[in-house]
């Protein structure tokens, strides 16, 4: 229970990623607050423990303020702030305008911005951290989810002056995902045939699980990460084969 006594928020941690997330935390002994737009369909549990729902829209800047001021109120203190909550339809960028875009980047990169700053006073009280949950989206071409990428890839950003702005009593990363199976797998791979073949083009050999996500975001919330800030870990299982290998017509071998 390397977590004991602490508290923390995991935003859009009622499902997918972010309910794997939740449950770790609880599985490390902390006090866990979910929040999103809707409560989950089931509680967000584990081992006999329960994470709190609060009801937030990240997108207004005055109710994130008063979530925060009411959660460190009520929890006596916070600890951690994993930015989970984001996402986005596959649209390719010339089927949507440029508002539609740029609220893809609003849930994706402002939001966070918001959570982070209201939560700041909190978690430098309390020495604490902020895990930002990123995307390999961020880091390489991303068609059919432009904005999401660019979203992503700010955040990045973001986290690294961040984390030299509030050294030292805050620490600051990202967490850079690669494909996760989530309930919505089959929406973007396909059927489980699909997923299965997606997984397998990945180096080790299968799509990552929240609970994989989980035990990265609690290791960087713990003392353990006590000496690492403004670093991005990749939690990709080895990234992408380039595809160039499977094209070649020399130097094959057995490597595949």
């Amino acid at each position: 229970m390397e977590l004991a006594g602490k508290a923390v928020v995991v935003t859009g941690g009622t499902r997918g990623v972010g309910a794997g997330i939740a449950r770790a935390f609880l599985d490390a002994g902390a006090d866990v607050v979910v929040c999103a737009r809707r409560p989950p369909e089931t509680p967000v549990a584990s081992g006999g423990r329960t994470a709190e729902f609060r009801p937030l829209d990240l997108r207004e800047p005055d109710a994130v303020r008063d979530f925060f001021a009411a959660l460190a109120t009520d929890y006596g203190r916070l600890d951690t702030l994993v930015n989970n909550a984001g996402g986005t339809p596959y649209r390719l960028l010339e089927e949507g305008e440029a508002e539609r875009h740029a609220r893809v980047v609003e849930l994706n990169l402002v939001a966070p911005l918001t959570a982070s700053l209201a939560a700041r006073p909190h978690l430098r009280a309390a020495r604490g951290s902020v895990v930002m949950i990123g995307s390999v989206s961020g880091v390489r071409p991303s068609p059919g989810s432009a904005a999401y990428g660019a979203a992503k890839a700010g955040l990045d950003s973001l986290a690294r002056s961040m984390a030299v702005e509030w050294a030292p009593e805050v620490r600051v990363n990202t967490l850079v995902l690669g494909m996760v199976r989530t309930e919505w797998s089959e929406l973007h791979y396909g059927d489980a045939h699909g997923v299965a073949r997606v997984g397998a083009t990945v180096p080790l050999g299968r799509l990552a699980e929240p609970e994989d996500v989980g035990a990265a975001a609690v290791f960087l919330a713990g003392a353990r990460a006590a000496y690492i800030s403004g670093a991005s870990l990749l939690v990709h299982g080895g990234g992408e084969r380039p595809a160039f290998l499977d094209a070649a017509t020399v130097n094959r071998g057995d490597r595949r």
